[in-house]
């Protein structure tokens, strides 16, 4: 049981936390982003839309889900535009902006995804369908017991995830642009002092926390559901945001609470499945890492350290 809870909760932790990455760049700049969830919708949607579209026509095989993770990194990036125009060019309430892309999201992906299917297949379905990606096993060292579940049956885009997490890392902690970037959510006055544009470094920001979250999304789009539906918006954006609070909008703290919420998750669903509950309590049992998340914000909100001008609208006149 130990050895699946572990599997599951990678599974699921991973792009959660690659989700969170991307919420950490926009808001260690200054820009609140609750549209993680809207952007990791429509980036699914971009690269399930993308397998279908080609696979159709040229097939795809295995490569098909690397096929998707640069479509929907392409979706995601186009999306977050939206965001950081209306946020940053026209100065709008970044809250206000991103519950609004987040239910613009949901309705423009469903709508979609049920025309094109009727269009291009003459399917009057609400997804897309994609399957699950193949898994991939290390061996020996596997068969270590418990740390051997770490190299077990992982899906291919967990290692995409876990490389394209660490090039995140080296550059929001080591590059000229990660240190650009963290100044402007916390003085970016001081910043256009230094003759930097602080708006382009906060638009980049959003741009790639919509890219990250795309991957996000159609990870979940070939693990959880095995295909693109509205089923995709299921909180997780949310959740990617209470991980990044959680881990102080650092990234390797935040790896943890992704985690963490992971293993809650495949944890509950393992309790379920050992004291055969009934599928109402198996769904009571699932919402266990939102519980916990409340419980973490109230023992470890105190401590959260916010960048000092996340929020402000950025004026240069101000200075």
């Amino acid at each position: 049981m130990i050895d699946t809870i572990i599997i599951d909760g990678l599974s699921f932790g991973l792009p959660l936390f690659i989700i969170a990455v991307g919420g950490i760049f926009s808001e260690r700049s200054g820009v609140i982003n609750l549209a993680l969830e809207g952007l990791l919708g429509f980036g699914a949607f971009s690269g399930a839309l993308a397998v279908v579209l080609i696979g159709s026509v040229f097939g795809l095989g295995g490569a098909g889900v690397y096929v998707a993770i640069l479509f929907a990194m392409l979706g995601g990036t186009l999306f977050a535009v939206i965001h950081a125009v209306l946020c940053i060019q026209f100065k709008a309430n970044q809250v206000i902006s991103g519950v609004v892309i987040n239910i613009l999201s949901v309705s423009l992906t469903a709508f979609l995804t049920r025309q094109l299917n009727v269009l291009i297949f003459n399917q009057p379905s609400n997804r897309f369908m994609l399957g699950v990606t193949r898994r991939v096993t290390v061996p020996y060292i596997s068969e270590i017991p418990v740390l051997g579940a770490f190299f077990t049956n992982f899906y291919v885009f967990q290692i995409v995830i876990l490389a394209v997490a660490v090039t995140a890392f080296v550059v929001f902690e080591k590059s000229r642009f990660g240190m650009r970037l963290r100044a402007c959510g916390d003085n970016p006055h001081a910043v256009d002092a230094a003759g930097i544009n602080v708006e382009r470094t906060k638009f980049a920001a959003v741009l790639v926390s919509g890219a990250l979250a795309g991957l996000g999304g159609i990870s979940f789009a070939y693990s959880i559901t095995a295909n693109f539906s509205p089923a995709i918006f299921m909180g997780y954006g949310y959740l990617a945001i209470a991980a990044l609070i959680f881990g102080n909008w650092n990234i390797p703290t935040t790896l943890g609470a992704a985690l963490l919420f992971g293993f809650a998750r495949s944890g509950g669903f393992q309790l379920a499945q050992a004291l055969e509950m009934s599928s109402n309590f198996n769904d009571v049992v699932m919402t266990l890492p939102y519980v916990l998340t409340l419980i973490l914000l109230v023992f470890f909100s105190k401590n959260s350290r916010v960048p000092r001008a996340l929020g402000e609208i950025y004026d240069k006149g101000k200075r």
